[in-house]
């Protein structure tokens, strides 16, 4: 039996290329963080096994920006790897909100965020322009997370789109 496989072109797995190292460069938002045991653990994995998954990288002008997989690339940088296993997404939007919303989505798909560092995320994407409700959706929280991780972050700037009781003001 044949099956038509057309519509496997439009995932980035399907298109597996091999990226020159000195073009790609990690973000500098992912909040995401691995201890050494682990670390050394990806190391021996990719030193004995290969790289069994590709880096996702995000296409920013002539170079490319890691949105997941900055651990893989570390690795492959001290092991001296001159070109790395990368798929490409999203080449159609070039903002960096789209770009800090994708590697959010692939981390916490996976695990644990450092919640400072989810803070300033948040933070920096209410500076972008995108309301609690892109940010809920985007990056899959409910309310109180955003609520949450705004607060900590101790700008009111953030809560600038919130309507407040004036509840607490003392009459004259």
């Amino acid at each position: 039996m044949e099956h038509n496989l057309e519509w496997t072109k439009k995932h980035p797995v399907s298109n597996v290329q091999w990226i020159p190292i000195e073009l790609i460069h990690a973000n500098d938002y992912n909040p995401n963080s691995i201890a050494t045991p682990e670390m050394n653990l990806l190391e021996t994995s990719i030193s004995l096994d290969g790289f069994t998954q590709p880096i996702v990288l995000w296409q920013v002008e002539n170079e490319y920006e890691v949105v997941d997989g900055f651990h893989r690339y570390i690795i492959g940088k001290k092991l001296k790897f001159l070109y790395l296993p990368c798929v490409i997404v999203n080449s159609d939007r070039i903002d960096r909100k789209d770009r800090m919303a994708c590697t959010i989505r692939h981390n916490r798909a996976r695990g644990k965020h450092n919640v400072i560092a989810m803070s300033n995320i948040v933070k920096e994407l209410v500076r972008l322009g995108l309301k609690d409700t892109d940010i809920m959706k985007q990056l899959g929280m409910d309310n109180d997370e955003v609520l949450r991780l705004k607060q900590i972050s101790g700008l009111s700037e953030l809560f600038n789109d919130k309507d407040f009781s004036q509840a607490w003001e003392l009459e004259n």
